[in-house]
């Protein structure tokens, strides 16, 4: 005789759908207060900062525990661990350096202005000077900063940038024919820049991993707003 397959009773099935709800309705709740920690922290800034800004874990510049106050300086190698993150100012730049990561300094030996970053690994949030060009390398990519706010994200193959708004050059390492000049306003055109013997060396992307509410707060460092939170409508599309 066939075995019947079990079902669970309704009361269990309601009862799991409301645990799931209530796990989900806190995990938005979370995400909502630190964004919303962040727009209260920019708003307390208002200033041009100067130097490292705050420190979260495991975060050392030359190989020496990150201090905050301290100068970021052409040519110091910054990692993070696991649990690491840094915002700093550099000129008036401003950058969130994610856990994980490892990103060198560009510029004149020891000098406070940058002329860029090499993102070894991990991923950056960068908020540039307008009309101050930089650039970020990666493994993969070669990107041409013009004015702008981006998040890079570099992996051994592949490099994933959003230009959140302004303008930047994209350019492949394995393929230096393949470049695009993306310009926009609000993160509208995410790019993957691959690796040599990949099919296509740029590609699009979805937005993933940085929001708005951490652009306001770099930008705040810098004495700045970005030009998204002026756009008429911005309080309805904001994500």
């Amino acid at each position: 005789m066939p075995s019947r397959a079990r079902s669970r009773p309704r009361s269990l099935v309601r009862a799991s759908r409301r645990r799931l709800l209530r796990v989900s309705a806190a995990a938005v709740a979370a995400q909502m207060a630190a964004q919303f920690a962040l727009l209260r922290e920019a708003l307390a800034a208002g200033s041009l900062e100067k130097g490292v800004y705050r420190i979260r874990g495991d975060v050392r510049v030359n190989g020496t525990a990150a201090r905050e106050g301290m100068d970021i300086k052409a040519g110091d190698v910054i990692t993070t661990g696991a649990g690491g993150e840094l915002v700093f100012v550099a000129g008036k730049d401003a950058f969130l350096i994610r856990p994980n990561s490892r990103v060198e300094v560009e510029g004149g030996a020891g000098a406070l202005v940058l002329t860029g970053l090499r993102i070894v690994t991990g991923a950056v949030l960068s908020a540039f000077t307008p009309g101050e060009p930089k650039t970020i390398r990666t493994s993969t990519a070669t990107i041409g900063i013009r004015g702008t706010g981006i998040y890079v994200h570099a992996e051994e193959t592949r490099t994933y940038a959003c230009t959140c708004y302004g303008e930047a050059e994209l350019a492949s390492v394995g393929d230096p024919a393949a470049r695009e000049i993306v310009r926009t306003t609000h993160h509208d055109q995410p790019r993957y820049i691959m690796g040599t013997g990949a099919p296509m060396m740029l590609m699009m992307a979805p937005i993933i991993d940085h929001t708005d509410a951490e652009l306001i707060f770099l930008e705040s460092l810098a004495g700045r707003r970005p030009p998204f939170a002026d756009m008429p409508g911005y309080e309805r599309m904001r994500y």
